[in-house]
């Protein structure tokens, strides 16, 4: 019996002995790992210049969080993890789960055309441009926005960005031919979809069925004159000396328009949303599976989201490379804001770079990363 007890104790002080060896390694792996992810972000985000933050999330848990540069050129507040950037084009899947939620509740149908919501618009072809056209950027319909008037580029809101379909009358290809053309005036409809469809205000609809179900609530969408708290600006290069120049609402194009691109977040409220969409707190299992099923391969040449191996889904990019994991990702860019928000659903991994400036080599930046988090297992 007294060798039975002796063996045992011995066995637990090895087990014990392991965990703490495993314990140190996983530790010199991580640090490792950070150190060489820093070593992506670090030399391009100088300090006191226009910056980043950047995380990257393992089933929720933070692998790697890291803030560098300047949020506001003219206060030099630092970013944090609290900094609201303009999220830009990231916003469309919002606007996409908002309209899978009313698909959910039997209020619309992805095959409804355009006709339904817009009466006014006059062309026949609205008849056949449904709601997955426009949530997968396959209606044909051009931007054919007004551009002649300064004012008007700069400050048009949503409803008057899409005016010009009330009497548009031609379409660049037919609807659902498999031909994809990336447009911001399209998903601007679902504004007016959201509101006339649900009797509520956009912004009232996606604060109590987007934002307050993820738990964000530090994200807001732009609007001249709001006042949104740790909010970052854009910049530009100005000439060959390092130097940037603010570029963002007043000095960038239809930068006013919410539905396409209007939200202000943080990464620490991105990641709440990641989780959301993880766990469906804001849409059912069916509603994931169509946002993020491939319904046009994108072309090279196209106007906007190119990358070997990419498809589009309802307000997300799917990239399916050969011998490689699944990324789900969107981009986004207005005035200086360059954004990139990606995850690996089937892995629970997720990338955030959230940049005030527009001169980064973004995608080569996120490539770097996952070929890291594969290198180091996290995948």
């Amino acid at each position: 019996m007294k060798r039975y007890y002796a063996v045992a104790l011995l066995a637990m002080l090895l087990a014990g002995v392991f965990a703490q060896a495993q314990a140190k390694s996983n530790s010199a792996q991580l640090m490792e790992f950070q150190q060489k992810v820093d070593g992506i972000f670090s030399p391009v985000f100088e300090p006191n210049k226009p910056g980043a933050a950047v995380l990257i999330l393992k089933k929720g848990k933070k692998v790697f969080e890291q803030c560098y540069g300047v949020a506001d050129m003219t206060t030099m507040e630092p970013v944090t993890p609290k900094t609201r950037f303009c999220i830009a084009s990231v916003s469309k899947q919002f606007s996409a789960v908002a309209i899978l939620q009313l698909v959910e509740k039997g209020l619309v149908k992805l095959s409804d055309p355009l006709s339904k919501f817009f009466p006014e618009f006059k062309a026949d072809f609205f008849n056949r441009i449904t709601l997955h056209h426009i949530l997968s950027h396959t209606s044909g319909i051009p931007d054919a926005r007004e551009r002649s008037d300064r004012h008007f580029v700069l400050t048009a809101t949503d409803v008057e960005s899409c005016g010009y379909m009330k009497t548009l009358d031609h379409l660049n290809f037919e609807p659902g031919c498999g031909q994809y053309e990336y447009i911001n005036p399209t998903f601007q409809l679902v504004y007016q979809i959201v509101e006339r469809v649900t009797g509520k205000g956009f912004e009232q609809y996606m604060k109590k069925n987007i934002f307050n179900k993820a738990g964000m609530k530090g994200t807001c969408y732009f609007e001249d004159g709001r006042v949104i708290p740790d909010m970052a600006h854009g910049y530009t290069p100005d000439g060959d000396k390092g130097d940037y120049r603010e570029f963002d609402y007043g000095e960038e194009t239809f930068f006013a328009t919410k539905a396409d691109g209007g939200i202000y977040t943080s990464v620490t409220d991105f990641a709440k949303w990641e989780k959301a969409l993880r766990d469906n707190k804001v849409w059912n299992e069916a509603s994931k599976r169509m946002a993020y099923t491939p319904h046009v391969a994108i072309p090279k040449g196209a106007n906007y989201g190119y990358q070997p191996y990419n498809s589009y889904g309802y307000g997300f990019f799917i990239n399916q490379r050969p011998g490689h994991h699944r990324i789900v990702y969107h981009t986004g860019d207005n005035g200086g804001f360059t954004i990139y928000a990606g995850k690996a659903p089937d892995d629970d991994v997720v990338v955030l770079i959230f940049s005030t400036r527009d001169n980064i080599d973004r995608m080569g930046m996120a490539a770097r990363v996952w070929d890291l988090l594969e290198e180091y297992h996290y995948m």
